[in-house]
């Protein structure tokens, strides 16, 4: 049964609130809902949600529904800004617009595409899928974090992963931007990466954050 927009949306806010933020309640007005609201109806139908005068809890039932929602919006969002290359600021919108679109099948393909993708644009950690089990040692030799690699390894940049906006900042001013290409010609003492005619150093540390997709 396929799930409501919203209904899907306040599966998404629980997750969050439950699992990253330690919090198992969510108020109605939080929710942008109402106690007898169609979507809460809709969940309470399904035993994915408890509901008392205080609010909403996510059930162990609506968990892995509500898991996901999560997955198919962080994929959302990666594929907006890796693929599609809209800025940040267009990325929200169209990416809750376009998770809703999106049924198994083409989920997996998506995450396949991107190389099964650890974390979103915002860092977040992206749940796993069927795809990702399966296929979790290939997706380790496709995506890979700089600090992983032999001497020689060619690939492109897959995305940037730091909390550090000065980190972050200073890699891209590096030239380390998604989709460039990069050959790594030295490991130690540190890290020295060939991008186009240009040489680049950087430690461990910094290269920890850059994940590149091999080439085959």
């Amino acid at each position: 049964m396929k799930l409501s927009d919203k209904a899907e949306e306040i599966l998404e806010h629980l997750w969050i609130m439950a699992q990253e933020m330690g919090q198992d309640m969510r108020g109605f007005k939080e929710l942008k809902t109402e106690r007898d609201a169609p979507e809460v109806k809709e969940l309470l139908s399904l035993n994915y949600i408890d509901v008392s005068k205080d609010g909403i809890r996510l059930r162990k039932e609506g968990m892995k529904e509500a898991e996901n929602a999560i997955r198919r919006h962080r994929l959302a969002e990666r594929l907006m800004v890796d693929v599609l290359d809209l800025k940040k600021s267009l990325m929200e919108e169209n990416a809750c617009r376009f998770e809703h679109l999106l049924h198994k099948d083409v989920e997996e393909s998506i995450c396949t595409l991107l190389g099964h993708p650890a974390f979103c644009p915002h860092g977040k950690p992206i749940p796993q899928g069927r795809c990702c089990k399966k296929s979790e040692r290939v997706a380790k030799a496709i995506v890979s974090s700089l600090a992983y690699v032999n001497k020689d390894t060619r690939g492109k940049i897959a995305y940037l992963h730091t909390r550090d906006n000065k980190k972050l900042q200073k890699l891209m001013a590096m030239g380390l931007l998604p989709g460039v290409s990069v050959e790594v010609i030295q490991r130690f003492p540190s890290y020295v990466l060939k991008i186009g005619n240009s040489q680049i150093a950087m430690d461990e540390k910094m290269a920890r954050d850059v994940f590149i997709r091999l080439r085959k």
